[in-house]
């Protein structure tokens, strides 16, 4: 192979990656031509390859790519590249953060006749997320159909059996705070909190996400967790609603980060967000602990539904 296939290659990366124009790929590749990724062992044609590039170009409009190296010899080659961009448009169901992304990959490629036939890839779509900041569950989802949870497999639970055992299950009742873009507070009612560690001082809450604060809430770098105490099922039930001003209604007050704090809860923690893990209908959001707070008000208690006063239950202790 001799330079004038790297210069074929440089324009037509340019073209397609930094302009869109995704068709000019097509001067360089086989009508055969296939493209497998190294993480997930998925195979795909030169139309889905075009679409995730335009996928990406949407949710990173500036998007610029470089190839740093391109190595041939003879019906093999390698490229080498990175590329940057900010993540300004939602991309595979994520809301945008803003943020400034650099990613880098490479291409294992065999050439027919003086064209591409096959790509092997160390960057996916699961990769730009990564280099998000983003840890995505989804890869091990691809394959999984969403409604087959309603069917009983043999040797599994059926959607019933499940949900039974998670009402057998008992938790305090969180109201998770942040900011929007115009720095309004928003607010949720979540009851998937849990501890990570005490060292470092790390928790996580699941968040779905057609929740109206989901956006606000993947955006932002800090978040409030407010345990409700048992005087404040009211409150709850402002944030269990879709009301657009929830705020106007409960007594709050600023974190030392900016989150929102509701007065009068139980305790209160202001976190800074680390990870956002992909997980289908959610989002698992764990995060350290900058400040902490607590009052000697008794916790609201959640089961199957309904919410209990903790204030008279007897120790086995």
């Amino acid at each position: 192979m001799h330079s004038p296939i790297k210069d074929k290659i440089v324009a037509a990366w340019s073209k397609a990656w930094d302009e869109g124009n995704v068709d000019a790929f097509d001067d360089i590749i086989t009508d055969s031509y296939t493209r497998k990724g190294t993480q997930s062992q998925k195979v795909s044609d030169i139309d889905r390859v075009k679409q995730e590039i335009l996928d990406i170009r949407t949710a990173l409009p500036d998007l610029t790519t470089t190839i740093d190296q391109i190595l041939i010899e003879e019906d093999r080659g390698a490229i080498y590249w990175h590329s940057t961009g900010t993540f300004t448009e939602s991309f595979s169901g994520v809301p945008p953060t803003g943020a400034e992304v650099t990613t880098y990959g490479s291409n294992l490629i065999t050439f027919v006749d003086g064209k591409i036939d096959h790509e092997r890839v160390t960057w996916d779509a699961h990769a730009l997320l990564s280099d998000m900041g983003l840890k995505s569950l989804r890869a091990a989802f691809d394959d999984f159909d969403v409604e087959s949870v309603n069917e009983d497999f043999s040797g599994e639970p059926s959607r019933e059996a499940l949900k039974a055992f998670n009402r057998q299950f008992i938790t305090g009742v969180t109201v998770v705070t942040t900011r929007d873009e115009e720095n309004a507070p928003r607010g949720l009612a979540v009851n998937s909190y849990n501890s990570v560690s005490l060292d470092p001082p790390l928790v996580l809450v699941c968040v779905q996400k057609t929740s109206s604060t989901y956006p606000s809430l993947f955006r932002s770098k800090y978040m409030g967790i407010n345990i409700m105490s048992r005087d404040q099922r009211d409150t709850l039930g402002v944030f269990a609603s879709r009301d657009k001003d929830k705020f106007s209604q409960v007594e709050w007050h600023e974190g030392d980060y900016g989150s929102p704090m509701i007065t009068n809860s139980a305790a209160s923690i202001e976190v800074e967000i680390k990870e956002r893990f992909q997980a289908l209908t959610h989002t698992v959001f764990i995060g350290r602990v900058l400040s902490a707070e607590a009052s000697e008000s008794e916790p609201l208690i959640y089961k199957a539904g309904k919410f209990y006063d903790s204030l008279n239950l007897d120790s086995m202790d």
